[in-house]
Parts: structure tokens; C-alpha cells; sequence
């Protein structure tokens, strides 16, 4: 048994996402504001801690409509009609969980069977916050509304507002209109519409109910978003909690402070063991030590035979200190009684003792650390408190220490087996395991071994290993290339920014990609990708947008003009992905960009070559030349003729989707250069190199230097017209160091002058403009097609 998928609607900018879970472990991914912590916190409010759910938690698309709704309550009652009730259903946040469940495991889920005929397979519950009375919550909203229009209606009360008004004209206040009132007062009392009145009211009027869905409606999610099902009517809630006895849930949160980790978390409230103020805090090691102890060692709980010996180690030691403390107060006693206490019908004062075993953890150097010492005996070393460590360290022992506790716990290991009730005395068969932002403090190789270690540590247990009869799914959100880059691609799911829709009082929404489906089967191209991502970064999953360039010059040179232009001011406050990938092999990156959503730009090279012997040659028009380019021939613009490349303007380099991205390639465009006092003339570049060249002759005929800067200076010097330098220039860079002329040229003095080539500065211009409307997108400022 695990879980299949996880739909989330109506949560926050989770509109309608589905979140398929891996067997094992899910890692989320995804740039800041796409949605990994929302996704994080519905899981938390619906399986751990319901009775947190706050007004902010609702979609902010639907306000307008509950707003509208309710206020056309006040309209109707005002007019002496029956108030129309809200759909609720289109609106409330709900949490759908799909179990895929084998036929041998029934005895489970009997009552999330939907039918007697049931065989195994899928199972869903939806988990859905509404009203505990709808109408009981009309009531109760349109019966505070009358008491402030009362009140504000009240002849007293309006002339002392008119006055306070008059008296304070410069003051500029929120104006708010009472339907029965004559006067614009210049205050406002709560509560000024449904969801201010939920503000104060949500937790009291709503509760979380559960409901058996179907397995045979399930639907495939379109164009990245859910498509839930729809509840009839008449299905009825189920009774209790749905996954007790079912789902063990433990989380470690984000906010657990430095060196803290998040205390163990079960399904349900009244657990006597659940204590919310420490669950949200975290605690240090030394405290989960405490907590492990009394769960797990307590040789006072249910005593054991291998407890006796601790035992009586215990009872010698509160004898002796008891004689020494009888000893040591004596005289203290003695004096006390001279003053009259205690008198003849007082009880005696005496001193006793009483040692608990988790005293020596109750302070704050219970937990230390040996400091290695060169040359010093084991008893000789130096010791410090957990606090003297680094944080990263305190981290990652702190949550692997948590790890292990959660994994105890859940299989009863030691005392907790004990202190169970009987209904809760078998092992519920799966575990679930939230861990949210693990990098915190954590250096980026140690950050690679937790998640690397992560679930191992969780199945190290005699009945877990490989065994399937129970079952642990991890799920990790991350802000962290380097533990994404550990991870298995079938594991992580991108969280992709959506534009608002163009609709009064949308919001941006996210939506989810699975990436284990971006290239179906396993195939060639999927293998180059994954290996490709091991091999450099996984930036890409969190950036805004991305640069693919051709070689290492590029690699080199752009970034390094991007950061020093002011005319790119915009794309360095942009989180931009640099990615180097030879032009015969950036297409195979064309289906995960789309998945992504990424607006990326693709500086390529045109790669002129025969078009009968495919020797690659100087460009030249009119010649049945093509391009060897791949990404040009089959992606964008999907063109391989030399001529039909060089006609290209600036639209017909741009891929488009109407969900809000694009795809752009640049690659050389002709110049128009004078050369040798001859007429301006149409020079072809091949490369990046040569396009440098071409539109800096003045700075390259006389820049110091050797390699390919000084073949570039001879070929200046020694051609007579265009297309002798173009032939030169193809020689050169045939055995040229592109690497090692891109760093002479960094560090010369003349790099502050160099002219960037206008293929590569009409891109990134294009690039800027494009992340701009996103973020215009993001603030709900522009209206595009969602």
C-alpha cells in the first residue's frame, strides 16, 4: 500500500494540482513563489493539524465571489427575500488522497471500500474544510452585519461621527457605505464582508470532513491542472478519522530553528502525546533525546529483566546521596528549630531524594561534543555543548536524529510498543514523512548525503529493509540544486508558476509536472538529459529563466557582459540559469523545457555547411548551403536552409505557448561592415568568435594578445576584402582555443569597450521584456490568456 497522487484544490495558489508521490521518496522542486510550501502546508493542515486552518489558507481568487455572495444575502433580507445560498463546494479547500491498495491488503481499508465488489487498486478520500452549518453561517454573518448597521444607523451614534468627521477633514480613512445609513461614516467595525468575518470566525464555524471518492472518475490532469471530482449531493461524510490506524504522518518543518528539528506529528488531535507549541517550535538534541528516552528506554515503564540492573543502580545511588544529604542538612535543621519551626505539633522537615534517569538530560550540556585533541589520552579531551557546534551541523544531526525517532516510534520499538492503547497496538502500514527545506545550514556536499541517507535511515529497522508489507514514502521540498541534483529524476515534481486568469480577482495559481512523464519511455534522449543534469546542475528546476549557449566562449564572455551592462540592469536581479550545451544537442533538452514552462533563450551557432557533401564551410548566400545547427533544423524555427535562416526576423525566432512562456533562439545575423575603406558589405559570421570579430574590427586589429586573438589580428591585417576574411577566419578557428580566447579577452583592458554582438543583444533584450511581463503576470498587472 502507498499512496498514488495527492490533489490539491482551492489551497492557496494550489488551485487544482495533482502531486504524484513516488514509491520511495518525493523531492519538490521549483523557483520561490511556485507553490512547494503551499503544497507542504495543506498536507500539514489536513492530515496533521485541522483545527489550524486559518482565512488566508482559501484560494484569494474565490474572495470576490464569497464577498459578492454574501452580500447579496444583505441585499435580499433588506428586500424581504430569501437570502440565495453559496455553492460552498467551488470554493473550499480540500485535500484528495489516492491510495493504491492490493487485494491482500482489505483488512486495512474496510471502511474506504466504495464498493462490496472492490478487488483492489486505487482508493481516494477527500479531505475537505467546510461550514459545520451552512445555513447556521448565513445566520450567523447576516446577524453580525444588522448589529453594525444598527448601530451605525442610530441617530446618537451618527451625529458623533459627523462631528468626529468634521473635526478631522484632512484625515483620509477607509469610507464605508451602510445600506440603511444616509451618512458616509469614516470608520469601520467589523466585520465589512464574509471573509473579514471569517478572519475572527473560520475555526469555530468550519471543520474538515472526509468523503469516499471513486476510483473508476479518475481523470487525467489537463494542461498541467487537475481535474477533481465533483461531489454528488448526496454523498454523506464518513464517520471519524478516515486514515487512523491507516497513515502514520511525521514532519519535519522549516521553521525549526537553528541546530532544531520538528517533533514527531500524528493524524489525529487528541493524541495525549501531541504537543502543538513544541511540534511548531522544534527542539534541540538534547530534548529529542529526553523525548526518545521517555518513549522508547524508560526502564520505570513497564520494567523489563534487562531494566532490573539499571534499577537497582538507581535505588544505591538515591541511598547513598540520601544519607549524604540527611548529613549535610543536619546542622541547617537543627538551626532552623530555634526559631520555633517546626513546634511540637508540626511535621518534621527532612530531606529526601529521588533521582530520575532523564535528570542528566535536563540541562543544556546534556548533549556535548569531543573536540579532537592532538595527542590526548580518550579521558583527556576537550568537550563542548551542542550549542559551541556549527549550525549545519547541529542541523543535520538534529534531523537525522528525528528520523530515526519517527521510525522507532511508528514500529513500536522499546517502551513505545507498551504505552500504546489496544486499538493502536498494530503497526500502521505506511508511514509518511514530510521533510520541508532540509538544506538549512547545511554545506552542499552534506546536503547531498542527507538526502542520499534519508530513507535508508527510515527503513533500518529488522521489518522494514526491502520488505513491502510496510511501506514509508518520504517527501522533501527544497530550494536546493545541489540535493535536487542528487536525486533521481522519476522523483522530483516541478512546481510551475501560472499566470493570473484574466478574470476579476484572480490570483496566480501553480501547477505541478511529474517529471518521470516528460519523456514517456525510457529512450535515448532521456538518458542524455538525466546525465547531462548529473553532470553540470539542476538549476534549471529553480530558476526564472534560462540561457542555453553554444560553447565555452559564450560560457565565458556573456555572463560576464550581462553583469557589467547597464542595459541588462533588469536580468541581473533575475534568477537566470546559464546552461552550456553544444548546438547538436540543445534540442534534446526541447521537451523538459516545455514541460517546465521556462522561458529560455538559446544562443546557437548557424554551423554553415555544404549542402551536397556537408563539409562545413564560411557562410555564403546563394549557394545551397545549410545549417548543421540541429536546434534550428528541428525546433525553432525549424529551418535548415542557410538563406531562409539569415531572412529570419525577430518573430520567427520565438516559440510561444499561451500558458505565459517562450522559447527563443539567436544565432548570427548578417552585418553590415565596411572593410578596407570598401563599400559596406554583408558579412556572414559562423560562430561566436567570428560575429566578435566582425562587429569590433577597430578594437581586434590591434588588441594585444596570442591564439586566436592574434590569428585574428593577422587575418585583419592580411585580407583584401570580406571574403578573404571570411576564409581566414574559418582556418583559424578550425584549430583555435575558443576557451583561452574568451579568457584573454576577460581579461583585457578593452573588454569594457567591446561591442556585443547584436544576435546575442537583441536575445537577452528579448529575454528581459519576457521576464518582465512575467512578473507584471505575477502581480496581477497585465492580462494574458490563461
Amino acid at each position: 500500500m502507498h499512496i498514488e497522487h495527492v490533489e490539491i484544490g482551492n489551497f492557496r495558489k494550489l488551485k487544482a494540482v495533482r502531486i504524484d508521490f513516488s514509491e520511495q521518496k518525493t523531492v519538490f522542486v521549483g523557483a520561490n513563489n511556485s507553490g512547494k510550501t503551499s503544497a507542504m502546508v495543506a498536507l500539514r493542515r489536513f492530515l496533521v493539524e485541522p483545527f489550524e486552518f486559518t482565512v488566508n489558507d482559501l484560494t484569494l481568487s474565490h474572495w470576490t465571489e464569497i464577498n459578492a455572495s454574501a452580500a447579496g444575502w444583505e441585499v435580499a433580507v433588506n428586500s424581504g427575500e430569501a437570502p440565495v445560498a453559496l455553492d460552498w463546494s467551488d470554493v473550499l479547500p480540500f485535500l484528495d488522497v489516492w491510495l493504491n491498495v492490493s487485494n491482500n491488503e482489505l483488512h486495512y481499508v474496510q471502511k474506504l471500500l466504495p464498493t462490496l465488489d472492490w478487488k483492489g487498486g486505487h482508493l481516494g478520500v477527500r479531505l475537505r474544510l467546510e461550514p459545520k452549518d451552512a445555513e447556521g453561517l448565513q445566520r450567523e454573518y447576516l446577524k453580525a452585519r444588522a448589529a453594525i448597521t444598527e448601530l451605525l444607523a442610530a441617530p446618537s451614534v451618527a451625529a458623533s461621527v459627523v462631528a468626529a468627521a468634521e473635526g478631522a477633514a484632512d484625515l483620509v480613512i477607509e469610507t464605508v457605505a451602510v445600506p440603511s445609513a444616509a451618512h458616509a461614516y469614516t470608520f469601520t467595525l467589523w466585520p465589512q464582508s464574509m471573509m473579514d468575518f471569517l478572519g475572527r470566525r473560520l475555526r469555530g464555524l468550519f471543520t474538515v470532513r472526509a468523503y469516499l471518492l471513486d476510483p473508476a472518475a479518475i481523470k487525467k490532469p489537463e494542461g498541467g491542472l487537475a481535474i477533481p471530482q465533483v461531489l454528488s449531493p448526496d454523498n454523506d461524510p464518513i464517520d471519524g478519522d478516515p486514515f487512523k490506524g491507516l497513515i502514520c504522518i511525521d514532519e519535519i518543518s522549516a521553521q525549526r530553528g537553528f541546530g532544531h528539528a520538528g517533533s514527531t506529528r500524528v493524524l489525529s488531535e487528541d493524541d495525549p502525546k501531541y504537543d502543538p507549541q513544541e511540534a511548531r517550535g522544534g527542539k534541540k538534541l538534547s530534548a529529542q533525546l529526553r523525548s526518545y528516552y521517555t518513549q522508547h528506554l524508560d526502564p520505570y515503564d513497564k520494567p523489563e529483566p534487562k531494566d532490573l540492573t539499571a534499577l537497582q543502580a538507581i535505588h544505591d545511588a538515591e541511598t547513598a546521596f540520601e544519607a549524604r544529604l540527611t548529613e549535610g542538612f543536619a546542622a541547617a535543621l537543627k538551626e532552623l528549630e530555634h526559631i520555633g519551626y517546626p513546634g511540637v505539633t508540626d511535621p518534621k522537615l527532612t530531606i529526601t531524594t529521588r533521582i530520575k534517569p532523564t535528570d542528566g538530560l535536563n540541562h543544556g550540556s546534556a548533549v556535548q561534543y569531543e573536540v579532537p585533541t592532538h595527542l590526548a589520552e580518550a579521558a583527556k579531551g576537550h568537550r563542548l555543548p551542542e550549542d559551541s557546534n556549527g549550525l549545519g551541523y547541529q542541523n543535520l544531526v538534529s534531523m537525522v536524529f528525528g528520523l530515526m525517532s519517527f521510525r522507532d516510534r511508528w514500529m513500536r520499538v522499546g517502551k513505545a510498543g507498551g504505552s500504546v492503547a489496544d486499538e493502536d497496538s498494530f503497526v500502521p502500514p505506511l508511514h509518511l514523512v514530510l521533510v520541508e527545506e532540509p538544506e538549512a545550514h547545511l554545506h552542499a556536499q552534506v546536503q547531498q548525503v542527507f538526502i542520499k541517507q534519508a530513507y535508508a535511515v527510515l527503513r533500518k529497522h529488522p521489518k522494514l529493509g526491502d520488505a513491502t508489507a510496510l511501506k514509508t514514502q518520504l517527501v522533501v521540498s527544497t530550494h536546493s540544486s545541489h540535493l535536487a541534483h542528487e536525486c533521481d529524476f522519476s522523483s522530483l515534481r516541478y512546481f510551475r508558476r501560472l499566470p493570473a486568469p484574466t478574470q476579476a480577482g484572480a490570483v496566480p495559481i501553480a501547477s505541478v509536472v511529474n517529471l518521470s512523464e516528460v519523456f514517456g519511455d525510457a529512450d535515448l534522449t532521456e538518458k542524455f538529459v538525466t546525465r547531462y543534469l548529473k553532470a553540470t546542475h539542476c538549476d534549471l528546476f529553480f530558476a526564472d529563466g534560462a540561457v542555453l549557449i553554444e560553447g565555452p566562449a559564450e560560457r565565458i564572455l556573456v555572463p560576464h557582459l550581462v553583469r557589467e551592462r547597464p542595459e541588462f540592469e533588469y536580468l541581473r536581479r533575475c534568477y537566470i540559469t546559464w546552461l552550456e550545451i553544444g548546438g547538436s544537442h540543445a534540442h534534446r533538452l526541447k521537451q523538459l523545457l516545455e514541460h517546465l514552462g521556462l522561458t529560455t533563450l538559446i544562443v546557437t551557432d548557424i554551423d554553415a555547411k555544404d549542402g551536397t557533401s556537408g563539409a562545413a564551410l564560411p557562410p555564403k548566400r546563394n549557394s545551397g548551403q545549410k545549417a548543421r545547427n540541429e536546434t534550428l533544423k528541428s525546433w525553432v524555427p525549424a529551418e535548415d536552409s542557410l538563406d531562409a535562416l539569415l531572412d529570419k526576423a525577430g518573430p520567427d525566432l520565438v516559440k510561444e505557448d499561451p500558458s505565459g512562456y517562450a522559447i527563443r533562439v539567436a544565432y548570427q545575423q548578417p552585418i553590415n561592415l565596411s572593410f578596407k575603406s570598401r563599400p559596406p558589405a554583408e558579412a556572414l559570421a559562423n560562430t561566436f568568435e567570428d560575429a566578435l570579430l566582425y562587429e569590433n574590427p577597430t578594437l581586434f586589429a590591434d588588441l594585444p594578445g596570442h591564439g586566436l586573438i592574434a590569428k585574428f589580428r593577422d587575418a585583419l591585417a592580411d585580407s583584401t576584402d570580406l571574403d578573404g576574411l571570411a576564409a581566414a577566419v574559418h582556418v583559424a578557428l578550425k584549430a583555435g582555443n575558443k576557451a583561452e580566447f574568451a579568457l584573454d579577452l576577460l581579461y583585457s583592458d578593452k573588454i569594457t569597450t567591446l561591442k556585443v554582438p547584436a544576435y546575442i543583444h537583441e536575445g537577452l533584450t528579448w529575454l528581459a521584456v519576457q521576464l518582465k511581463r512575467k512578473e507584471q503576470d505575477a502581480i496581477g498587472k497585465t492580462k494574458v490568456v490563461a
